[in-house]
């Protein structure tokens, strides 16, 4: 491949010091600079104080605009071999323009996590039943399932997706990877440097406010878990930390019964190495859990859900730590963080499902290679994929339709206002 160009299209600027979906843009990122690729970074976002500050990296990045023909040009001009789409939102806003303008450019999907994953589950809930598949045939999985068949590949961060897009909704095989967060090997030098058990004080939970499914988990917590360990641990405290904290979830800090809010934190590491447990019941959701992954990489035992576990290294590693029940979780939280031995082994655990299933140089090579494969032989890919090409078909193209429509339409007041 001579042109070694790759433009991500972001539905947001990364975030990765306050979200799990910046953590795994910014390690995309990484892996194309490390396999010699020049990177180019767009997105049609504002930028936040907490956006990744690009100016320390070899990307080159870029605002665009959303229903505006200046990206057409800018990349035509660009003309990179690969495209990446930042989740299923950015495909169907910008993927037309990239199959219209550089066709020859393989299309790969970062889904981050299902989303029609996360909202049959989130309806599930809402209607008080566990029966999620009855919900996943719902808008967000036919605009997701669409996006996925018009992209050459699709990165999919949880084994429990692969087999759920491959058994139930029956996409090919040849249109999906599985890459899961990445992660280099921890190492007997690296625990032994990490707070032992009897440095490490108190609970904590971590987690990005704007997602649904982490402001449900904290109220959870509240409501049902925290009291239960907070009458056998009356001096234990509860740190709860996170971006973009709401008036909602602000209005649950608690000093009197340990519950407390913190909010951001900048240095996400020490939150980890400080505390002597991570709370995670996950009750709806997709994907793998960023807080769950950095846990094991800090030496944090974590005790979580089925959902929070799911995809999230085997079962068998976390022992007994998968609790879907309010008082079992608090009791083995309590258990936990009583007993050196307990604790010993809940991190031995994370230390072993790290380097056996996230292993970076392993899952990097494995995607590097399905690049290849499958650019040296573009076309023949793409006659493989015969429902991708029907949905570029001009008449199911509504998506770009209507993105002329409010082009022009945006065209015509500024001529108005002049």
């Amino acid at each position: 491949m001579e042109n070694r160009k790759v433009l991500i299209i972001g539905l947001t600027w990364p975030e990765p010091d306050a979200t799990a979906a910046g953590t795994r843009m910014i390690q995309l990122i990484h892996f194309f600079i490390s396999k010699g690729y020049q990177v180019f970074f767009a997105s049609a976002a504002s930028k936040s104080t907490l956006s990744y500050d690009f100016q320390k990296t070899p990307v080159s990045y870029f605002g665009i605009e959303l229903n505006n023909s200046s990206f057409d040009r800018k990349i035509i001009e660009l003309d990179p071999s690969i495209v990446l789409f930042d989740r299923f939102l950015t495909e169907e806003q910008f993927g037309w323009r990239v199959q219209e303008n550089c066709p020859d450019a393989m299309r790969i999907l970062d889904t981050e996590d299902l989303h029609l994953l996360r909202t049959s589950r989130q309806l599930a809930l809402k209607n008080k039943t566990i029966d999620w598949k009855s919900y996943l045939n719902n808008d967000t999985s036919k605009r997701e399932i669409a996006s996925i068949y018009k992209c050459d590949l699709s990165l999919i961060i949880s084994e429990f997706e692969m087999q759920l897009l491959e058994h139930e909704f029956k996409v090919p095989k040849i249109l999906l990877q599985y890459t899961p967060f990445l992660a280099d090997k921890i190492d007997v030098k690296t625990i032994d440097k990490l707070a032992g058990f009897k440095e490490r004080r108190h609970f904590m939970t971590i987690g990005n406010f704007k997602h649904l499914p982490n402001q449900d988990a904290i109220f959870y917590l509240y409501q049902e878990i925290w009291p239960l360990i907070r009458k056998a641990l009356p001096q234990a405290e509860l740190h709860v930390y996170g971006a973009y904290v709401t008036a909602k979830v602000q209005h649950l800090h608690d000093p009197k019964n340990g519950f407390l809010i913190k909010g951001w934190v900048e240095d996400k590491q020490k939150a980890f190495e400080q505390s002597k447990l991570c709370l995670a019941p996950v009750r709806f959701g997709a994907g793998q859990k960023g807080k769950l992954f950095e846990a094991m990489i800090h030496g944090t035992p974590a005790i979580t859900s089925s959902i929070g576990a799911e995809s999230m290294g085997p079962t068998s590693d976390w022992d007994d730590r998968i609790l879907d029940n309010p008082k079992a979780f608090a009791q083995k939280a309590i258990e936990i963080y009583n007993h050196k031995e307990s604790w010993k082994q809940a991190q031995a655990g994370g230390f072993k499902i790290i380097n056996e299933n996230f292993n970076r140089e392993f899952h990097e090579n494995l995607l590097e290679n399905r690049i290849i494969s499958i650019s040296d032989q573009l076309k023949a890919h793409r006659k493989k994929n015969f429902m991708g090409s029907l949905l570029h078909f001009h008449q199911y193209k509504s998506t770009k339709y209507l993105s002329k429509w409010i082009e022009a339409k945006n065209l015509s007041n500024d001529k108005i206002i002049e």
